[in-house]
């Protein structure tokens, strides 16, 4: 069923794994000739050639000026504008010096493009007047963690109307069936890329910390800042030998929920909200998830009455059958494809 809106949509994004499958759902569930997709960044590793209205940047300088005055042509012509994330500082600028853009510009905000490289608790910095400007008079703020849109407010003055929103598809639920596992093992996932914020090897220093070692570690670490991911393989073996599995390779979507779905235990020790989509499998899977106390993500959990963990005190017992039903059935209630579609069609509409 195509949703009937007749507004035209300009989607402004930064290559990334979701950014193809987000395009496919647009294009299956609405009129595709009003969605325009300028996608910057590496066209090679997340490719979304073949796509109708999908325009992709390139790395030279005349393909980029080119790309560039075209877009604000698009802006111009578009009555809604989303951005995928503010990561494009060309773009930013662009708005800043085109304030009545911002009006019918909505951020979908990914986490990382709101904290940026601030650490949790300290105030943003006066270098980038631009940006700070752009995220205050935006007129629309898109989450599904109401914690974010709080964070905007309070440190960028942020006044743009909130939306509700899951965003992508790789923030829904989907039901993974594997067979029996036989092992004498407890499974554990540590994080969910190679970013810092992970703080991956205060994880390891917990379990190594443990009166036992009958567990195995694995760690996904295919994107992100790959020196860290060098530390983390460093202190990991050393610290676990052969009980260590780091993920270096990019798994496709179906593979990587496959791997989820063999895990036991997740402790995602994040000083911010990162990693939902993972959270989101694995809790609607009846995994046992250790958070940090005091993020965004933990928040956004308690309200939906999700049983989680403290990072703090970690154990490897299995969580009760009655929390784990719980979060079974209130995350495959909320994380669906129907919601989605039916909050991009509300989005899409104004």
């Amino acid at each position: 069923m195509r949703h009937l809106s007749n507004q035209r949509v300009l989607h402004i994004c930064r290559a990334e794994k979701f950014i193809p499958p987000f395009i496919d759902l647009v294009q299956a569930n609405f009129d595709p000739a009003l969605h325009e997709f300028v996608i910057f960044g590496d066209h090679k590793r997340y490719s979304s050639e073949g796509r109708f209205g999908v325009h992709r940047v390139g790395k030279g300088f005349a393909e980029k000026t080119t790309a560039k005055i075209r877009l604000i042509v698009q802006m111009h012509r578009a009555d809604r504008i989303i951005l995928h994330g503010m990561f494009t500082r060309a773009v930013t600028k662009m708005l800043f010096l085109m304030p009545w853009l911002l009006k019918k510009t909505y951020w979908f905000i990914w986490g990382n493009d709101l904290y940026g490289k601030r650490e949790a608790g300290s105030k943003p910095g006066l270098k980038d007047f631009s940006r700070r400007f752009v995220i205050k008079h935006l007129g629309h703020l898109v989450t599904h963690v109401p914690g974010d849109i709080e964070l905007a407010r309070e440190w960028y003055g942020a006044g743009g109307k909130s939306h509700h929103c899951l965003m992508y598809t790789s923030n829904l639920f989907s039901a993974t069936v594997v067979g029996e596992r036989v092992t004498d093992f407890v499974e554990i996932q540590v994080g969910n890329s190679a970013d810092p914020s992970n703080k991956h090897l205060e994880v390891f220093e917990k379990l190594a910390s443990l009166r036992a070692d009958n567990f195995r570690v694995y760690v996904p670490l295919s994107y992100g800042d790959q020196q860290h991911a060098y530390r983390v393989i460093s202190e990991g073996r050393k610290l676990f030998a052969d009980r260590f599995v780091p993920l270096v390779d990019f798994m496709p979507l179906d593979q990587y929920q496959e791997f989820l779905a063999t895990i036991d235990v997740a402790i995602f020790n994040h000083n911010r909200q990162q990693g939902l989509g993972n959270l989101i499998s694995l809790l609607g899977m009846g995994k046992k998830v250790y958070l940090r106390r005091g993020i965004s993500t933990a928040n956004l959990l308690d309200t939906m009455k999700i049983q989680w963990f403290d990072v703090e005190k970690i154990d490897l017992s299995p969580p009760s059958e009655l929390s784990r039903e719980g979060n079974v059935r209130r995350i495959r209630d909320a994380y669906s494809k129907s919601n989605l579609i039916a909050q991009l069609d509300d989005i899409f509409k104004g």
